[in-house]
């Protein structure tokens, strides 16, 4: 299984980062390269705790349903719908939102499974830090290839 703490897997992702430019083009979806830098920035803030998230009634029912579903598949599917703090509106300055990402991917490793929060997912409910883990790579995984890397 991938993961950002081990370092092996986590410096894959940073090479796959780094190969991004500022013209890079998605094959699917909706926003820019320095967006989607952005909005998985926000997906490593929340799982490190930095960003909480309301959870509603609803968004509890609908993720226990959902999560055996989306750990049991290989990849997340495109054009998924996202939680309102993942969605990126402004401009976003590529260099900028790049050093952030892989600030944020480097904090894997140096803190290991220290880095993942505690705090039950907004959506998912209670995870593991495996899951925490597993769910970020895999995310990270799914938007860099919809830039082609």
């Amino acid at each position: 299984m991938k993961s950002l703490i081990n370092q092996d897997s986590n410096f894959q992702i940073i090479e796959r980062i780094n190969k991004l430019t500022p013209s890079t083009q998605p094959q699917w979806g909706k926003m820019d390269v320095a967006r989607m830098l952005a909005h998985c920035t926000v997906g490593l803030k929340i799982a490190f705790g930095e960003i909480k998230p309301k959870s509603n009634f609803l968004f509890k029912i609908m993720g226990k349903f959902f999560k055996k579903k989306i750990f049991a598949s290989e990849s997340f599917k495109k054009n998924s719908p996202t939680s309102k703090e993942f969605i990126i509106v402004d401009d976003k300055d590529f260099e900028e939102e790049k050093a952030a990402l892989i600030s944020y991917v480097k904090k894997c490793v140096e803190a290991g499974t220290d880095v993942f929060s505690k705090n039950p997912h907004v959506f998912f409910g209670k995870l593991t830090i495996e899951e925490w883990d597993e769910l970020m790579f895999r995310h990270l995984d799914h938007h860099l290839k919809q830039f082609g890397v």
